[in-house]
Order: structure tokens, then C-alpha cells, then sequence
């Protein structure tokens, strides 16, 4: 008995440092997710929650969620990276990186980044202006069942029905 117990002890040092992996971790943290992107893990969840970090102020962590996300294809991640830079969170305001994500997502077969992409175009911000063809784009996201782009064309495409007057300075011209 006493041999058995002293062989069990002797054992038990090489057990402790045989590596068995991380017991219970995380699983639902921020930290988690920010690993996960890190790895290369743009899974549908770790996308998600780049809506809950960026809402959180956490604009530069968003932007490393959502850029990894963008770039596997994920278009919701491609709308949500023009909203930060064309708002400047997290980077410099940049129309036309925002501009270039509208149109991305738009390509995919997104209806808001159809949409969005025609405000671009209409505006002429990020973008050379192009009012017909910002309609056009605006009535593909209408015809795919997007409320915002039906509303804009029942309003004969007046940009005030979808921008809040307090961005019109952000949408007047330049020159």
C-alpha cells in the first residue's frame, strides 16, 4: 500500500506538467472575442459582438472585430466599418474608406450597403456624385424589401426623409 501511494506521489509532479489545455475558459468575454479575432476566428458570433463593443465606446477594439469580420466577407461588418469612418471613431473621419465599404457590401448583395451606397452616390460623398445612379442603387436595396430605401423613394428621393438635419453640414458641398 505504501509502495502504491509512493509511486502515485512520485507520479503526480509529470502529470501536473503534461499540458491538458486551458481548463474552463472564457467564454462569452470581451476578451475572448478580442482573441478570437486575433487567431483569424471571424465566426458569425465574434462578428456580432463587435455591435456590443463599438456601442460600448470601444471604437478601436470594433474596428479590429469589425475590419477582420469585413474582410472574410461578412457584409453587416462591411456597414459597420463605413459608419466608423465616416463618423471618425475609433480613426480619422474618412468618406472615402466609408464610401469604399458602402460599395463593397453593396456588390455582396447587401441591401444596406445598397442603400447606403446610393446616399453616397446622390451626395457625391466619398464618391464622385452621381445622382441617377445613387437612385438606381437606392431602388435595388427597395426592391430587396429594405424599408429605409422604400421610404427615401416614396419621399421622390429627398435626402432629408433618411439624414438627420443635424449632418447636413457633414453633406453640404465642399466647394
Amino acid at each position: 500500500m505504501r509502495l502504491t501511494l509512493a509511486i502515485c506521489l512520485l507520479a503526480f509532479p509529470a502529470c501536473a506538467e503534461t499540458d491538458l489545455g486551458t481548463l474552463n475558459p472564457d467564454e462569452m468575454s470581451l476578451g475572448r472575442v478580442l482573441d478570437g479575432i486575433a487567431q483569424g476566428e471571424t465566426s458569425m458570433t465574434n462578428c456580432a459582438a463587435g455591435y456590443m463593443i463599438t456601442k460600448s465606446g470601444r471604437h478601436d477594439q470594433a474596428r479590429a472585430v469589425f475590419g477582420a469580420c469585413a474582410d472574410a466577407g461578412y457584409t453587416g461588418a462591411m456597414t459597420w466599418m463605413s459608419q466608423l469612418d465616416d463618423n471618425g471613431l475609433g480613426a480619422s473621419e474618412d468618406p472615402d474608406a466609408a464610401a469604399m465599404w458602402d460599395r463593397r457590401a453593396a456588390e455582396a448583395g447587401d441591401p444596406v450597403g445598397m442603400f447606403n451606397h446610393g446616399l453616397d452616390l446622390m451626395r457625391g460623398r466619398g464618391v464622385v456624385q452621381d445622382v441617377d445612379a445613387g437612385k438606381r442603387m437606392v431602388d435595388r436595396a427597395a426592391s430587396l424589401g429594405l424599408p429605409v430605401a422604400k421610404r427615401l423613394q416614396g419621399a421622390g428621393y429627398d435626402l432629408d426623409e433618411v439624414t438627420p438635419d443635424a449632418d447636413n453640414w457633414k453633406y453640404a458641398p465642399m466647394f
